[in-house]
């Protein structure tokens, strides 16, 4: 049972949902083990790191 968190919370935090919503969604009353269940795309991880570059570049 507890497998099956690890797609739904994969599927929000990729697409873009707030950990601590995911963490309601899943019952959890800490971010903590929804942040365990979810695993970040790698497309997900490069956007994060060009959004940063983003904000740089404009300072």
């Amino acid at each position: 049972m507890h497998d099956l968190r690890h797609s739904p919370a994969s599927f929000m935090v990729n697409s873009g949902v707030d950990l601590f919503a995911v963490c309601k969604v899943l019952g959890h009353a800490s971010y903590q083990s929804p942040q365990r269940y979810s695993h970040l795309e790698n497309d997900t991880l490069l956007k994060a790191v060009e959004a940063g570059a983003a904000k740089h570049k404009a300072w």
